[in-house]
């Protein structure tokens, strides 16, 4: 028996699955912790963790599955890794951690991304990086280089939270060009390391992990690893990703066209190309793919809403909502546009579709008289929607037509609600699939390691469970909403 064992390690929770490559079932999956994992914030628009809770609940999950399935150990021929995009994790020489990761939708960087795009150059910046510095990776080191030099000066190297992982289980401190790229420290032009941006932000190139290819072997698990995590000392780790091109690798999308979406705690839209494109505002971000080859490109252009499922999340909280079936089933009871109840989104960090402003989320329109929590279930779906759909206006201008989009039954996509008004709002039908990111990691696993012929073969038998096609019938009283949203959107941003 070969097995496959892929790791999720997003900011809300740890996701395991353990599958089978001879017919590409699930044998069992686990989510750790029970309860979402804590984000710090010591200060507005701060966000951290620390790295070992994300070893912690690894290891977690992973005994989870053991306790479900009592598989062998020795079956498991291959690991991946998927991981929240964009945190910073800093070790020293003894890989020690040194301070708590600064994480994705952390804002503290957004001033030095800006004044690099200007000392770069504009057109320099968007040519060679297709991207402005902004608030990724890099722009987070270059703020510890100037806010905790003593840190900084123990730093032996930086890595993304998915390259931690991955050192914990190897012992060995490698990332990928995709990883790079999404840490806007990829040179498209010279397909290489961006020295434009550690330049600018005096870093050296010694402190950036060594590249390998996505699918790969990387490396083996040490017998400390394997202790702990109950598995084969030697096994390989094969792949790694960021959590958006490994949602779109979960759902097979690889080629110019073809489309993925999600709507965990952000929600995202990236859509695959052969071509360098870029905006010139950097609302939306091109980074390199999965399956990217110089002489066979491929692009990711990735749209992203911070305050999606978090909205949702914020709400079952504070509205006595028992779960979220519950939510969907209230939210349907109001009418399409929630009486004119408008709810923007943007909760939680600076927003890149509004230009790395962070306004916060708000309500607008509320009547006591009128208004009850089935409509603002109601005005949190469709504002997350229209937040969607505002980022995809942007994904339209640099040429990426947006007919047909795959994603995972899960999430707000269980919602019946929010997937029709999507699909209605988008003029985009939804496949839904019953896969996620874990999964996704695992078929990677396979590919890196060779136990799949190609990705036909890994992707054998993923069909969509469902297809939600545009509601024609409320096309109009749609248009009328987000229209209304819109305005009160722009109006927000000119305050």
């Amino acid at each position: 028996m070969a097995l496959l064992l892929g790791y999720d390690i997003g900011s809300s929770s740890v996701k395991a699955t353990l599958m089978d490559t001879e017919n590409g079932k699930v044998l069992a999956a686990a989510t750790s912790p029970d309860k979402e994992l804590e984000i710090i914030a010591k200060h507005p628009g701060w966000a951290e963790q620390h790295p070992a809770t994300w070893w912690e609940n690894a290891v977690a999950a992973t005994q989870k599955i053991k306790d479900r399935t009592n598989f062998s150990a020795g079956d498991v021929r291959a690991i991946g890794i998927s991981y929240q995009m964009h945190g910073l994790v800093i070790v020293d020489k003894k890989n020690e951690v040194l301070r708590p990761a600064i994480i994705w939708c952390d804002s503290r960087a957004v001033e030095i991304g800006k004044k690099a795009m200007k000392s770069i150059g504009e057109k320099k910046c968007l040519t060679h990086l297709l991207n402005s510095p902004g608030n990724f990776t890099a722009s987070k080191l270059k703020w510890v280089k100037d806010n905790e030099p003593k840190i900084f000066s123990k730093i032996y190297k930086m890595m993304l939270p998915g390259d931690y992982v991955a050192m914990k289980m190897t012992g060995e401190i490698k990332t990928t060009p995709s990883g790079l790229s999404e840490g806007i420290m990829w040179d498209f032009q010279n397909e290489g390391l961006a020295d434009i941006v550690l330049d600018q932000y005096g870093i050296s190139p010694n402190l950036v992990a060594e590249p390998v290819p996505t699918f790969s072997v990387q490396g083996h698990l040490t017998k400390e690893s394997a202790k702990e995590l109950g598995l084969k000392a030697g096994t390989i780790v094969s792949y790694r990703a960021g959590d958006q091109p490994n949602n779109a690798l979960s759902l097979n999308v690889l080629n110019p066209g073809e489309i993925a979406a999600t709507a965990g705690t952000s929600g995202v839209v990236y859509g695959i190309t052969d071509k360098t494109k870029y905006d010139a505002k950097s609302r939306v971000n091109t980074f390199v793919h999965v399956n990217h080859t110089p002489a066979k490109p491929r692009f990711g252009v990735l749209l992203c809403i911070n305050g999606t499922g978090i909205l949702n999340s914020w709400l079952k909280h504070n509205t006595g909502a028992m779960d979220y079936p519950e939510m969907n089933t209230l939210a349907e009871n109001a009418p399409v546009g929630a009486d004119g109840l408008v709810i923007l989104p943007f909760g939680n960090g600076a927003e890149r579709t509004l230009e790395n402003r962070n306004i916060g989320a708000s309500i607008h329109g509320l009547n006591f008289n009128i208004h009850n929590r089935t409509h603002l279930l109601r005005a949190g779906q469709e504002g997350i929607v229209f937040a969607l759909n505002y980022g995809l206006e942007v994904m339209r201008g640099v040429g990426v037509a947006v007919k047909t989009v795959r994603a995972g039954k899960a999430n707000m996509f269980l919602s019946p609600l929010f997937s029709r008004a999507f699909a209605t709002v988008t003029g985009a039908a939804v496949e839904l699939y019953n896969t996620d990111g874990s999964q996704g990691a695992a078929r990677g696993a396979g590919l890196g390691a060779g136990l799949y012929r190609d990705v036909k073969d890994a992707f054998a038998g993923l069909r969509p469970v469902e297809t939600i096609e545009p509601d024609r019938r409320l096309r109009s009283a749609y248009q009328q909403s987000y229209e209304k949203w819109e305005k009160v959107l722009k109006y927000e941003l000119q305050k």
